[in-house]
C-alpha cells in the first residue's frame, strides 16, 4: 500500500513538475480552509472567494517557497492575512477568477474545478440540526482575537508557538486567549441549555477540551 505523502512532499513534487500533486493538496485542504474562513468572516460568499484567493496565492508563490514552516501553517497564514486585509479595507473585494488554469495544469480542468469538493460544503455536513447552530453561534460571539486563536489552534492545527509568531504576541497571551475562548463558548452553550455531555455529540474542534502546552 502506497504511503500517504506529506503536504511538503506533495508541494515539492508540484514544484518539480507534477501538477497533480498540487491537486491533491487542493482537495486535502479545500474543505477545512473554507470552514476556517467562513467562521472568520461569517459570510459564505466572502469565505468562498477568500478560499480561492488563498490557493491562488499559494500557487503563485510555490516556486519560491522554502520549507521553514509546515505547508499547513503557511496556507492558514495566507488565509488569515487575507482576512486581516479585508477587515482593514472595510469592504469586500472579489477574489481573482479561477477560470484560468494553474501553472502546469493547462491540460486539466480549471483550478476552480480542481478544488471543488465531491460532497456538500463543510458547514452543510452537520450531523445535528439542533446542536450545530448553537455551537456556531457560541463561536461567533467570541471576541475576534479569541475566535482567531481558537480557529488557528483547533481548525488549522497550529501549535501555540506558531500562532504567537504569526500574531506577534507572546505564547502565554495566546494560551490565555484560548482559555478565555473555551470558557466563553461553554458559557454560551450553558445559557442555550446545552450540557458538556450533549456538546460532545457534535463538537466544534476544541469544545470541552482544555488548553494543552503544545
Amino acid at each position: 500500500m502506497e504511503r500517504e505523502r506529506t503536504d511538503e512532499e506533495l508541494l515539492a513534487e508540484y514544484r518539480a513538475g507534477d501538477a497533480r500533486a498540487f491537486e491533491r493538496l487542493l482537495r486535502r485542504y479545500r474543505g477545512p480552509l473554507f470552514t476556517f474562513l467562513l467562521r472568520m468572516v461569517a459570510d459564505r460568499q466572502r469565505a468562498e472567494d477568500l478560499t480561492q484567493e488563498a490557493f491562488l496565492r499559494v500557487v503563485r508563490a510555490a516556486a519560491t517557497w522554502e520549507p521553514r514552516a509546515r505547508f499547513q501553517t503557511w496556507l492558514y497564514t495566507v488565509a488569515r492575512n487575507l482576512c486581516v486585509d479585508q477587515s482593514r479595507r472595510d469592504r469586500f473585494r472579489r477574489a481573482d477568477s479561477l477560470d484560468a488554469h494553474a501553472p502546469g495544469l493547462e491540460d486539466g480542468p480549471p483550478l476552480v474545478e480542481s478544488i471543488a469538493g465531491d460532497g456538500p460544503m463543510p458547514d452543510r455536513a452537520a450531523q445535528s440540526a439542533m446542536l450545530r447552530p448553537a455551537l456556531e453561534k457560541a463561536l461567533a460571539q467570541l471576541p475576534e482575537e479569541q475566535r482567531e486563536v481558537f480557529l488557528l489552534r483547533e481548525q488549522a492545527g497550529m501549535p501555540f508557538k506558531e500562532i504567537a509568531q504569526l500574531l506577534g504576541v507572546n505564547e502565554n497571551t495566546i494560551k490565555s486567549r484560548m482559555r478565555y475562548a473555551l470558557e466563553g463558548m461553554r458559557k454560551s452553550l450553558t445559557a442555550a441549555g446545552i450540557t458538556d455531555d450533549a456538546a460532545e455529540v457534535e463538537p466544534l474542534p476544541g469544545v470541552g477540551r482544555g488548553v494543552s502546552s503544545a
